[in-house]
């Protein structure tokens, strides 16, 4: 614990959580959520944190949190994977609007790297959201990759750049109000399948992926560390196996979550060569997450990644009615994943700058 005059910032101890932290980091990170993107479609929940802190398998997890008179008003959130790329950490950090400008969130920024060198890291990595993605031109930052760019003058951009990190990529944020027209997505689909042709049929599954395909849906997701773009990101292959995967699903059933999940067998191998998942979120029936969609590398060109995801939606109309918003994420130069999400109707919604920070 760290004491001033003013704050005081304390861990949360994953063992035995206090839940007027919990529920103070809960407020505080919604709160920061809510003042960049003027909803709660992102914000967390209390279930959600006790989650993570309880399931460390794969991820561990440091929590600190910024005190004033009693009251979360600041936090720390640092991720540490546990088997593969561990040399990294990922950082996400906020203090609410009433309360910045007094040094909270730089006491916050030292003491989560102190702890991510604590255990053993020499790079973090963390996200700078932004509600708009500003034109071309002065008083903007592009990342290492040359796509996208940043507003110079955010105050997250800022802070970022004084306290030594460098942006590495930037991310684009795609919203899709549903449900899409149910004629557009039947053509979509019907082209897509010409195009796959005999050698490839759909399968779906909603929340546990069935024994035939866990270990081919496995290797697929361990691609997705190596095939998406991560820019000047310091990432290696994150490894993944069927007990990996049985363990994420048991990790979503506890919190109340659900995975709709599409893919695309190869039919001559038996292999899953696409995926696409949508992650819906206990706490809205009108919100989900688009999570990964992968066509593996050997079965590219066969427009199947239009066939995931136009079969997802129609999953979606039929199966959750009540869901009206659809949010993505891409790295910008990502271009063939982000022509499928314009063709579906995917309009550009903000993003994030990915940011880098070596601990030496």
């Amino acid at each position: 614990m760290v004491t001033t005059t003013t704050w005081t910032i304390r861990a949360i101890v994953p063992e035995h959580p206090d839940p007027a932290l919990v529920r103070g980091l809960v407020a505080a990170s919604d709160a920061v959520v809510v003042d960049r993107w003027g909803t709660d479609d992102f914000c967390t929940s209390e279930t959600e944190v006790l989650s993570q802190l309880a399931h460390q398998e794969y991820t561990g997890r440091v929590r600190l949190v910024g005190l004033v008179d009693d009251e979360v008003v600041g936090y720390a959130s640092l991720d540490l994977p546990v088997r593969d790329n561990t040399h990294t950490g990922w950082l996400d950090l906020g203090v609410v609007p009433a309360h910045r400008g007094r040094g909270l969130g730089t006491a916050l920024h030292g003491a989560a790297l102190d702890a991510a060198r604590a255990a053993g890291r020499t790079t973090l990595m963390c996200s700078v959201d932004q509600a708009t993605e500003p034109p071309e031109g002065p008083g903007t930052i592009a990342p290492s990759t040359g796509v996208g760019r940043v507003r110079a003058d955010d105050p997250g951009v800022r802070f970022a750049r004084a306290h030594g990190w460098s942006l590495e990529q930037v991310e684009r944020h795609s919203r899709l109000d549903v449900p899409v027209d149910p004629d557009r997505l039947a053509a979509f689909r019907a082209d897509a399948e010409r195009a796959a042709g005999p050698d490839y049929r759909v399968v779906t599954w909603t929340d546990v992926c069935p024994d035939a395909y866990v270990d081919s849906y496995a290797r697929l997701i361990q691609s997705m560390s190596t095939d998406a773009p991560v820019g000047g990101l310091d990432l290696g292959e994150d490894g993944w196996d069927a007990q990996r995967v049985r363990t994420q699903e048991r990790v979503i059933a506890e919190r109340g979550d659900h995975l709709l999940t599409t893919a695309v067998e190869h039919v001559p191998s038996g292999e899953l060569a696409a995926y696409s998942s949508f992650h819906a979120p206990a706490r809205s029936t009108q919100f989900v997450w688009q999570d990964d969609t992968l066509v593996a590398a050997a079965h590219r060109g066969h427009r199947l990644g239009m066939l995931v995801k136009a079969v997802q939606l129609q999953r979606l109309a039929a199966e959750r009615p009540a869901v009206r918003r659809v949010s993505t994420w891409n790295a910008e130069e990502n271009r063939w994943m982000l022509a499928i999400n314009v063709a579906l109707g995917f309009r550009p919604a903000g993003g994030a700058g990915e940011w880098q920070r070596p601990l030496a």
